[in-house]
């Protein structure tokens, strides 16, 4: 059985994960620059990643409104994030 994560935990690990993508380092321009396939695809990873670990947390009725708010505010982070990075 896996093991419970408590939601700010969750929260703390899509932080991370949005940071892990905005650190990642652009390819030089001889391999495509920021249009890399595989740069592309990890950076995605990573944003889709920090999405899926807060996705449900607002549905749960544990949730607290502080939490409901973190969570909102990491899916629009993740969204400026690929914005920011890939665009």
């Amino acid at each position: 059985m896996s093991k419970l994560i408590l939601a700010a935990e969750r929260v703390r690990r899509a932080r991370l994960l949005i940071q892990k993508a905005r650190d990642l380092p652009v390819p030089d321009q001889a391999e495509a620059g920021k249009y890399n396939f595989s740069y592309v695809a990890q950076v995605k990873a990573f944003l889709q990643d920090a999405r899926d670990l807060v996705k449900y947390i607002s549905k749960t009725p544990s949730a607290t409104v502080e939490i409901k708010q973190q969570v909102s505010q990491i899916l629009e982070e993740a969204d400026r994030a690929n914005q920011e990075i890939l665009h």
